[in-house]
């Protein structure tokens, strides 16, 4: 029972101080400390942090890559052209703008993973709309759109969510099987997170805008030269991705290849500064995720994950779509509360306690991934996203508040959640 309390204990200072941030302590190392508190109280063992290394690698190292290319495609103008072109093909329809820049959010959490869409395009598009001089009121269902569906569409591919990268490197699912299943499901997504956020903001969407304040996409454009190489260089990425499950090659590497190369061409045009963006890298992920996941270890040493794990077992017997929808809604009010990135290795060691086998527990790993991405929208603390996002836009004068955001979360989450394992459901009678 000492063991039990002790590492819930340690879970819940160390969730607490990673999302509080006291001054001058970041991500990386309050996990650090909750994972070296847990060491010293026998909680976990140097061989469950050397388990937890194997795990988690890829993916840290994964996202790192996909920030450093994405900050350098922000620099050069890349985001700030689509978006442009986007307000510009609405055509001065508002109905049309909330659905172009919704999908302009899906496309780039698709590609960028969810953490890029947030934090490089909600300034992005914040900016355009008060270019367009719309109101607060107005502008408040698009800031709200883009950090939603950013998340509620980073379901399609292992990169387009960190979630996604350590649940396919724990289950052994390689990119290609991964997209096969989970890219039907991310339309199902993607159309309910439209409906839903459509019919819940549809009062506050302008009738019309007008485009004469905007300026035209190319002058975003900082270095035309890099920006015309980008394009290539991220269609070298994409086959790179796709290649690496036949190939055996981890993710990271693709990415980490993939950024060296936007690296080196940014000091070749001089561009970007690569100093400067190599500096900005949030290396502190490494040791955030190390440390998390060695305490996350913990619960499972307690016993925790056996007991979920028996919640799951129950599901999973009554068939495929209980089995999904089990899952997912378990692991979505997981990370609700408790960060869903803990809860994802949560509920990938729970899945590992029962008996289940071949499509069944591909099923059970594949409704983990969609609850742990959609669920962190019911609450401001289930994602470390989402509260860098209500920083940035703190920073440019727009506060949402946790209440708000609570009530708006839970209304837009548990439709569109119920539908994207719904369309798990359906790929997996399909392609399973």
């Amino acid at each position: 029972m000492l063991t039990v309390i002790t590492a819930l204990a340690l879970f819940a200072v160390t969730i607490t101080l990673v999302i509080w941030q006291p001054k001058g302590l970041g991500i990386g190392w309050t996990a650090a400390g909750g994972a070296l508190l847990a060491l010293a109280a026998g909680a976990v063992t140097l061989e469950d942090v050397r388990e937890v290394t194997s795990i988690v690698w890829n993916a840290t190292f994964t996202l790192i890559a996909i920030v450093i290319y994405s900050m350098i495609l922000d620099r050069v103008g890349f985001f700030e052209w689509c978006a442009l072109h986007v307000i510009r093909l609405a055509g001065g329809n508002g109905v049309r703008l909330f659905l172009y820049t919704s999908l302009l959010g899906a496309g780039v959490s698709f590609f960028f993973a969810n953490d890029g869409a947030v934090l490089i395009l909600t300034p992005i598009i914040l900016a355009q709309m008060r270019a367009l001089r719309l109101p607060d009121a107005m502008i408040l269902p698009f800031v709200m759109a883009g950090g939603f569906i950013s998340d509620t569409t980073s379901i399609p591919l292992v990169i387009s969510n960190l979630v996604n990268i350590i649940s396919a490197d724990y289950f052994g699912i390689g990119f290609a099987r991964y997209a096969s299943v989970m890219l039907l499901p991310n339309l199902f997504s993607l159309a309910a997170s439209l409906a839903v956020l459509y019919l819940f903001y549809r009062k506050d969407i302008p009738a019309a805008y007008d485009l004469s304040a905007l300026k035209k996409p190319e002058e975003a454009v900082r270095h035309m030269g890099m920006f015309r190489l980008s394009w290539y260089l991220l269609a070298v990425l994409l086959a790179g991705f796709f290649l690496s499950e036949p190939t055996g090659i981890p993710v990271s590497f693709i990415a980490g290849t993939a950024a060296l190369l936007f690296v080196a061409a940014a000091a070749w045009t001089k561009s970007v500064s690569p100093k400067e963006t190599l500096k900005e890298a949030p290396w502190s992920v490494v040791i955030f995720s190390i440390g998390m996941y060695v305490v996350v270890y913990g619960l499972r040493n307690a016993g925790l994950t056996e007991l979920l794990g028996g919640l799951v077992e129950a599901a999973a017997k009554q068939g495929l779509w209980a089995a999904a929808a089990g899952m997912g809604f378990l692991s979505a009010g997981l990370s609700s509360v408790m960060n869903n990135l803990p809860s994802v290795m949560i509920g990938a060691l729970a899945i590992d306690e029962t008996s289940a086998t071949g499509l069944l527990r591909e099923t059970l790993a594949y409704a983990n991934v969609i609850g742990c991405d959609l669920g962190p929208k019911m609450t401001p603390i289930g994602s470390l996203a989402t509260l860098l996002w209500l920083h940035v836009l703190a920073k440019k004068d727009i506060r949402i508040g946790w209440g708000y955001y609570f009530r708006t979360g839970v209304v837009l989450t548990l439709p569109t959640l119920f539908f994207t394992l719904l369309g798990l459901w359906v790929s997996l009678l399909l392609f399973g």
